[in-house]
């Protein structure tokens, strides 16, 4: 496949209200869109890094930085034949997932349209409808965060995540369930906030019937999630300490989750997410796909992924109006029925997007030809 241009635009995107995790909060999402053009079609997709490394060691700058003194000339000097050829391209280059993810995901696009299938099908996806769920940040009280969990529940979204951190966390899972009942779909997220001194308030929040506690732990562990994995019924899921697919097979065979979140920004790509995820299959763990506040371009991969068979628990891809007051591709990614979203069957991402929203918030473009 000839690449004849690739275009790079840095967006600011105000986000409808403010999303706070135990890392911090977020009022404005900056990304980079990424626009690949060749033989009549163009492939887009989105980097996931946030303006500040708190999540990752990735930013903005450095995705911009990376794809530009380094991944682009690439692709521009080798060649490509499929998307998983990227993959292997970039490969001597070590970390700077989100921005391999950012461009690999443009080329599945590109590819995909340039078949004239979905890029769910391209993938292997076997879905035509997925559940998703709703991610809830920290917020100033737990009545407000009651206040969110009946609302989005009225909504019909099959999973209720909610952000933890010490201090705000046995305290609102009890609420919940309490107002609530067991029948709430409901996990924690603690982005990484505790240590084994935690272990008490892990045994507490085991008494609550979660469907799991995600990434308790340091961001780069698998150790002390296996020992804490064995002093509780309720599935570790493991998010920041899966960087790739051996990561994943590490963790599986030391048992330090029971489940795996695939962000395909944190994994590195689409091909990536794909091996993690039959890894995942063949070792009967399930996942699901994570969020990272993308625009409607992010959202329609994460769709197109969660396709996969393996994706049996509800992702985080809720609809775009929660977010943004106007997303980026036309009529935003919304619920086609309550707490499901529909995999698009047309070629592509099988999103057009929106230039004038783009035209609202874009900082800064620039173009790359060979």
């Amino acid at each position: 496949m000839k690449i004849e241009r690739i275009e790079l635009q840095q967006l600011h995107m105000p986000l409808r209200f403010r999303f706070e995790t135990s890392f911090g909060y977020t009022t404005i999402k900056e990304l980079i869109l990424v626009s690949v053009y060749g033989e009549g079609e163009v492939g887009h997709a989105e980097s996931v890094a946030m303006s500040a490394p708190y999540y990752s060691e990735e930013t903005t700058e450095t995705v911009w930085h990376m794809m530009e003194k380094f991944m682009i000339p690439k692709l521009f000097t080798n060649e490509i034949e499929t998307p998983e050829d990227v993959d292997r391209l970039f490969a001597p280059i070590r970390r700077n997932n989100m921005a391999k993810a950012a461009l690999e995901g443009a080329i599945w696009d590109l590819y995909s349209k340039q078949k004239g299938i979905s890029l769910a099908k391209a993938l292997g996806g076997e879905k035509s409808v997925i559940d998703v769920g709703i991610s809830i940040g920290i917020e100033p009280t737990v009545d407000q965060v009651l206040a969110k969990v009946e609302r989005h529940l009225g909504e019909g979204y099959k999973k209720i995540k909610v952000k933890i951190k010490p201090g705000f966390d046995v305290e609102v899972i009890r609420a919940i369930r309490e107002r609530f009942g067991e029948g709430v779909p409901l996990m924690a997220d603690a982005n990484s906030a505790y240590t084994m001194e935690h272990l008490d308030v892990m045994k507490e929040l085991d008494q609550y019937g979660l469907m799991m506690i995600e990434q308790p732990l340091a961001h780069d562990d698998i150790i002390d999630h296996a020992k804490l994995q064995r002093e509780l019924s309720t599935p570790i899921c493991l998010d920041e300490s899966i960087h790739n697919v051996d990561d994943a097979r590490k963790a599986i065979e030391l048992g330090s989750c029971g489940i795996i979140n695939i962000k395909v920004g944190r994994v590195g790509g689409l091909t990536e997410s794909k091996r993690i995820h039959d890894l995942c299959q063949a070792h009967d763990i399930p996942v699901w796909c994570g969020g990272m506040i993308e625009s409607g371009v992010g959202r329609a991969h994460n769709i197109a992924i969660t396709s996969l068979p393996n994706f049996t628990i509800p992702g985080d891809t809720a609809a775009s109006s929660r977010y943004w007051e106007e997303d980026i591709v036309e009529n935003g990614v919304e619920l086609m029925a309550p707490g499901q979203l529909a995999v698009p069957d047309s070629p592509g991402i099988g999103y057009t997007l929106n230039q004038k929203a783009i035209g609202n918030y874009v900082i800064r473009t620039t173009n790359f030809r060979p």
